[in-house]
């Protein structure tokens, strides 16, 4: 878990939004429907299967936005085993930015639920929690820290229940500890919140543990 250098945090929040859309999208797809995402949770985030030319050819399409809801990059998903993983543009400082942030703050509440990937911040969603933002992986930078404490006074931290998770949620809510109330929510050994039904994330919400 890494500070940037105020150097590279300046150069992240110079990057330019996108002036298109990709369009259209398929937010039924199967791939969607594998991973337990309904139609309507991919439509309200624009997540679909993209078809149409250029770098995301042949993958599900995750449009990822500022604090403003300026529409930044997005983010590629494989469905049919191909490297890498997930693509996005080149030079994209996801350090600099947090998955949702705009709906999450647009919903009122004071306490956000951070994930580490898509996946899970729609599941999550889904599930009735939309106060929720995705770090897009473990690592947490000083920009996430600043956007975070700005606009939320209580932050659950639902990372995944694997090595790189948990290190990671301690050393963030050691970081935060002194600025807002941390809750730690307690997954299976293993487990990530987009595994989880809806009721096991209630349950694993109302269970979370404060930090003290």
């Amino acid at each position: 878990v890494e500070r940037k250098s105020e150097p590279t945090r300046k150069k992240e929040r110079a990057f330019t939004p996108l002036r298109f859309s990709l369009r259209p999208v398929d937010s039924g797809h199967a791939y969607l429907k594998q991973r337990g995402i309904g139609v309507d949770t991919a439509t309200h985030f624009g997540v679909g299967y993209y078809g149409g030319p250029g770098l995301m050819h042949g993958r599900v399409v995750i449009p990822i936005h500022d604090e403003r809801g300026q529409l930044l990059a997005y983010a590629g998903r494989s469905i049919d085993g191909a490297r890498p993983k997930y693509k996005l543009p080149a030079g994209f400082p996801k350090s600099g930015v947090l998955f949702n942030l705009h709906r999450a703050v647009a919903h009122g509440s004071d306490r956000v639920i951070v994930v580490e990937g898509f996946f899970d911040c729609l599941t999550v969603h889904q599930a009735g929690h939309p106060c929720v933002v995705a770090l897009m992986g473990c690592s947490f930078s000083s920009e996430q820290e600043r956007l975070l404490i700005a606009r939320f006074s209580r932050i659950a931290l639902m990372l995944d229940a694997d090595p790189a998770g948990q290190h990671a949620s301690v050393v963030i809510a050691n970081r935060l500890f002194s600025r807002c109330t941390i809750d730690m929510v307690q997954l299976n050994a293993g487990h990530q919140p987009d595994e989880l039904s809806t009721e096991d994330i209630h349950r694993v919400l109302s269970t979370a543990v404060r930090r003290v």
